[in-house]
C-alpha cells in the first residue's frame, strides 16, 4: 500500500513538471531556512519563529520570473487574528536591511555612540527591545534585484524595476504570504522608509485592486495602516522648497552651533523657523529684488541667527541656499561637513560633486556596521546559506532603470495617492516619521506635501524626532518612535475611524 501511495505521489510530482517545468523546478529549488527564538519587546516576553526564505514570482503566462526573499518573524503562541506588519525600505533599489536590524527587528546593530558608529570589523549585534514582535508579527520584504532576491533568467527587469510593476510584485507575495499562513483576517499593515513611501502609496490601492490597477484584478486586501519614516512625499518644487528646507537647516544649526541656541530648545529652533519661512521667508522670496534692500538685511541676519550661516552668504545667494550647499558651509570654518542623511554626522570637508552616498558623512559611516552585521546575523542566527550575495543596495541594476512612469520621480504624488487609498478605505490610518537631521527628505517638505494633499486629518498623524532619514538611530529617538509606532498599530488594529 505505502508503495502505491509513494508511486502515485512521483507521478503527480512528475506530472506538475511537465506541466511547467522551469516554474516547478524553481519552486522546488526555492530555499527556506527556518529557527526558532525568544526575546523580550515592548516588556513581554515572547517564543517566535523566525523564516528566512524565497518565494517564486511567475510572470502573466505562469513562468518563474523572480524569487523574492523575505524574513518573517511569527510568535509562537499567537492568536489567528495577531496583526502582521509588511516592512520595506525605499531606494528604489534598496534592501530591508536598514528597518531590519535599525529599527523593527528582534536584533538590532549595536552601536554605543550613534553618531561615531564603528566602520571596521568587528561589528556587534545586540537584542531589540523596541522591536514590534509583542503588537504584530513582523515580514520584511527584499523587492526584486535587491537582497537575495533576483530576476530569473526566464525573466524581464522591466517587469519589475517600476513603481507599478514593484507595487504589483510585492503586493503578489503578500496576497501568498496571507495564504500561505492563513491570516487573511489579520490586520495588516505596510511600513516603507523613503522611496518605501512611494512603494506603500502605490501597494496601498493595489493590493484593494479594479480594472484600472496594474494587477487589473479585484485583491480586496485592505490595510487598517500605512506607516512611512523618512517620507518622500515628492515635495515641493522652485521658492516652495527653499520655505520648506528651512527647519531642517535650523536644527542642523541648532545641534552643531550651541552658540546660537540662545537657551532654545530643538523644538523651539524648528519652530521659529516655521514661523519666519511661512511669513517674511516666503513674502520676500515672491518679491524677489523688489524687496527694499533694508528689508533684505533684516531677513538675512533673521536666517543667520537660524542657520549658522552668515547673513553675507544668505544675501549672495540671493536669499536661496540649497541643502547641499547648507551641508558644505555650515561648519566650513572647522574644515568639516555634515551628513545629508543625517546632519549629525560630520566628515572632513570634500569638494562639490563627491559621490552621494560613499562619500556622504551619514551613509558612508553606518552602512558597513548595518551591511556587516547582517551578514553575520543571516549566517550564525537565521542559519541563511545562500550561493548568491546578499546586495544591500543596487544603484547601477535597479535604481538607474527604475521606470517611475510619465513625469519621472516628480511625476509621483505619495501624499495623493495616500489619500485617494484612506478615501477608498474608511478605516485605513496613516503613520508619518521625520527626522529632524534629515536633509534629503526634510520634515518640512513631508508636511508642505501632507498639507496640500486632501487627507482625512482625524486619521493621520505625524511626528518629528532628533534623528536623521532613519528617525530610529539613537536611543531617545528610537524609543520615542516605537512607541509610538506601538500605539499606532494597537488603535489602528481596531478596524474603526
Amino acid at each position: 500500500m505505502r508503495v502505491a501511495v509513494r508511486l502515485l505521489a512521483a507521478l503527480f510530482a512528475a506530472a506538475l513538471l511537465s506541466a511547467n517545468p522551469a516554474t516547478s523546478q524553481a519552486e522546488a529549488s526555492a530555499k527556506r531556512f527556518v529557527t526558532q527564538h525568544a526575546g523580550v519587546f515592548g516588556g513581554r516576553a515572547l517564543t517566535y519563529e523566525a523564516t528566512a526564505s524565497e518565494t517564486v514570482l511567475q510572470d502573466a503566462k505562469g513562468v518563474a520570473a523572480a524569487t523574492l526573499f523575505s524574513f518573517s518573524y511569527v510568535e509562537k503562541a499567537a492568536q489567528p487574528n495577531r496583526p502582521v506588519v509588511f516592512i520595506f525600505n525605499g531606494g528604489p533599489g534598496s534592501s530591508s536591511v536598514w528597518l531590519h536590524l535599525g529599527m523593527a527587528g528582534p536584533r538590532q546593530v549595536d552601536f554605543a555612540d550613534e553618531v561615531n558608529p564603528p566602520t571596521v570589523p568587528p561589528f556587534a549585534l545586540k537584542d531589540n527591545p523596541n522591536a514590534l514582535l509583542d503588537v504584530a508579527d513582523l515580514v520584511f520584504i527584499d523587492p526584486p534585484g535587491t537582497g537575495y532576491s533576483r530576476v530569473l533568467p526566464e525573466g524581464r527587469t522591466e517587469d519589475y524595476y517600476g513603481v507599478n510593476q514593484d507595487a504589483l510584485a510585492v503586493a503578489k507575495f503578500i496576497s501568498e504570504w496571507l495564504s500561505r499562513n492563513d491570516r487573511w483576517n489579520s490586520p495588516k499593515f505596510v511600513m516603507g522608509e523613503s522611496y518605501g513611501t512611494t512603494r506603500a502609496a502605490a501597494l496601498a490601492t493595489t493590493l484593494m485592486g479594479g480594472p484600472t490597477s496594474p494587477s487589473g484584478e479585484l485583491g480586496a486586501i485592505t490595510l487598517n495602516g500605512v506607516l512611512v519614516l523618512g517620507p518622500s512625499m515628492g515635495g515641493p518644487g522652485g521658492d516652495h522648497l527653499h520655505g520648506a528646507n528651512l527647519a531642517a537647516m535650523a536644527a542642523t544649526a541648532w545641534y552643531h552651533r550651541p552658540e546660537l541656541r540662545q537657551g532654545r530648545s530643538l523644538d523651539a529652533a524648528v519652530e521659529a523657523a516655521r514661523s519666519l519661512a511661512s511669513g517674511p521667508y516666503m513674502r520676500a522670496l515672491y518679491l524677489g529684488n523688489a524687496l527694499p534692500a533694508a528689508d533684505q538685511q533684516t531677513l538675512a541676519e533673521q536666517l543667520g541667527a537660524l542657520t549658522g550661516l552668515p547673513a553675507q552668504t544668505w544675501l549672495t545667494h540671493r536669499l536661496r541656499i540649497s541643502l547641499s550647499a547648507f551641508s558644505r558651509e555650515l561648519l566650513k570654518d572647522k574644515g568639516l561637513q555634515v551628513g545629508a542623511y543625517d546632519s549629525r554626522y560630520v566628515l572632513p570637508l570634500k569638494a562639490a560633486g563627491a559621490d552621494p552616498v560613499a562619500d556622504d558623512p551619514a551613509m558612508g559611516q553606518y552602512t558597513p556596521a548595518f551591511v556587516g552585521a547582517m551578514s553575520t546575523y543571516m549566517a550564525r542566527e537565521l542559519k541563511v546559506r545562500m550561493e548568491t550575495p546578499y546586495i544591500p543596495i543596487a544603484f547601477a541594476q535597479v535604481n538607474s532603470k527604475w521606470d517611475y512612469g510619465p513625469g519621472g520621480p516628480r511625476g509621483r504624488d505619495a501624499a495623493a495617492e495616500l489619500a485617494q487609498a484612506l478615501r477608498r478605505n474608511p478605516s485605513m490610518r496613516l503613520f508619518v516619521a521625520a527626522g529632524h537631521y534629515d536633509l534629503v527628505t526634510t520634515v518640512g517638505a513631508a508636511e508642505y506635501a501632507l498639507n496640500q494633499a486632501d487627507l482625512p486629518p482625524g486619521r493621520v498623524t505625524m511626528k518629528a524626532y532628533p534623528s536623521g532619514h532613519m528617525p530610529y538611530l539613537g536611543a531617545d529617538s528610537a524609543q520615542a518612535l516605537a512607541t509610538d509606532v506601538r500605539a499606532f498599530i494597537r488603535q489602528a488594529a481596531q478596524g474603526s475611524e
